[in-house]
């Protein structure tokens, strides 16, 4: 008899949970939110590619119209976004951190709402028509979050009771509608924003981020974002290409991570007094890097990876680099965008560069490795790196190759930038420590 009341005190409480309106009421603005999440991630996508492609064509008409768009819209877009809403400044994800982390609801409701959700999308497309070198997937997940805690108000619970909880269920939402992965999104909250093991495994969540996937699914289709890949590596040949790409593509993922972050915190710390002549300066570079690489580094990036993936064309020498400096000076000039997409891109480059030197190895294969190593190496986070490359590019063949790939990346990345990106950029959203003072 004692073995069974364990057994039965658990019966009860799942079935009082079941029935419960309170428990109810929050399945209903999860699931209600994620649906919502949905449809904005699939509009932002739709606008994101017209604006992409309504810039690059006035690019191939008038090749210098970089020189005047880039410096002068940077300066706009960072003007609005200074003046109107400075909480939806770059990515978007290291707010969504910083949230989980904060305890004061206040501080909360100013990361997050409908006004930053809608903001952010407005001023990302703006962005991109700029030819910044930015993507959506982060700030689909600010936009998530934001959305999924703004609904959470009609609940009325008591914000320690919900807030976490939505801001975790939409930021993973965002990202499983924002790349047509759910497994992914899964994934990335428990990889990057999770930390509360009854938060990780709560079967709600898991049924929103489901549900924010199928929506875009839905409306956009399953496709795959850089096309379908079917190259593999045979067994004999996987050790080189995995130590090469991950020690590599992980050291420079790494390295422009802590590049990244020194810059976002110290440039802002010596221009914060002219924000808007560091956002002309940053447009400037980027017309500079876009002429360089023969118009290949402006925006997300998504043509040129398909490209390189699936072999129909190849982006200027050197073109890697060329969209790690383009991503880095968007990201700092302070205008809202994501490096998810570019990194991809950037990452694609690596492997084809790699590709280059292992003339022996399958070219195909070795892009896909180096995607996900410099990937892997820009987030720190290796799980997430390869299930989003594997979906992305619909190939299981190189399962177990981009799993070791993605693990080495890390391992090297780590060495070179200590803190993960995501988590060190959010420390910029909370509130400063104050050093405790020395008694008299």
């Amino acid at each position: 008899m004692p073995f069974f009341v364990p057994m039965l005190k658990h019966f009860q409480k799942s079935s009082k949970t079941l029935i419960s309106p309170d428990a109810w009421k929050a399945r209903i603005i999860l699931w209600s939110g994620a649906v919502v999440v949905g449809l904005l991630a699939t509009g932002f996508a739709i606008a994101i590619e017209h604006a992409n492609h309504f810039f690059l064509s006035g690019v191939s008409e008038h090749p210098y119209l970089p020189f005047i768009v880039s410096p002068l819209g940077l300066m706009l877009v960072a003007w609005l976004t200074i003046r109107y809403v400075p909480e939806a400044k770059g990515s978007g994800i290291p707010q969504a951190i910083a949230c989980l982390d904060l305890t004061d609801h206040q501080r909360r409701s100013r990361m997050l709402s409908l006004k930053i959700a809608l903001s952010k999308i407005g001023l990302c497309i703006a962005g991109i028509l700029t030819g910044a070198s930015i993507g959506r997937e982060g700030p689909t997940v600010h936009i998530g979050a934001s959305v999924m805690f703004a609904l959470g108000r009609f609940g009325r619970f008591s914000h320690h009771y919900m807030d976490r909880a939505l801001i975790l269920a939409g930021g993973a939402a965002g990202i499983s509608a924002a790349f047509n992965t759910p497994l992914a999104g899964i994934i990335f909250a428990i990889e990057e924003m999770g930390r509360s093991f009854e938060e990780r495994t709560n079967g709600v969540l898991l049924t929103a981020v489901f549900m924010a996937g199928i929506t875009a699914v839905a409306l956009q289709g399953n496709y795959t974002y850089f096309g379908t890949s079917s190259a593999t590596l045979e067994p004999a040949q996987m050790l080189v290409p995995v130590l090469i790409c991950g020690i590599v593509g992980g050291a420079l993922g790494g390295l422009f991570a802590q590049i990244l972050v020194l810059s976002s915190t110290k440039l802002g710390q010596l221009t914060g007094y002219k924000p808007l002549l560091l956002a002309f300066a940053c447009g400037l570079g980027i017309a500079i890097l876009g002429w360089l690489s023969g118009g290949t580094t402006y925006g997300t990036g998504y043509q040129e990876a398909q490209a390189i993936i699936t072999g129909q064309g190849e982006p200027a020498e050197g073109y890697a680099f060329y969209k790690m400096a383009a991503t880095l000076v968007s990201y700092i000039s302070g205008i809202p965008g994501g490096i998810f997409a570019p990194s991809l891109a950037a990452g694609a480059g690596v492997g084809q560069q790699i590709a280059h030197l292992l003339s022996g190895y399958p070219p195909g294969a070795i892009i896909i490795l180096g995607m996900v190593a410099y990937f892997a190496g820009v987030v720190q986070t290796p799980i997430t790196a390869f299930v989003i490359v594997m979906e992305m590019t619909d190939n299981n063949g190189l399962l177990l190759p981009l799993m070791a790939t993605s693990l080495i990346a890390y391992v090297s990345s780590h060495l070179v930038c200590p803190e993960p990106i995501y988590r060190a950029l959010a420390k910029n959203f909370l509130p400063a420590k104050t050093e405790p003072s020395q008694p008299g």
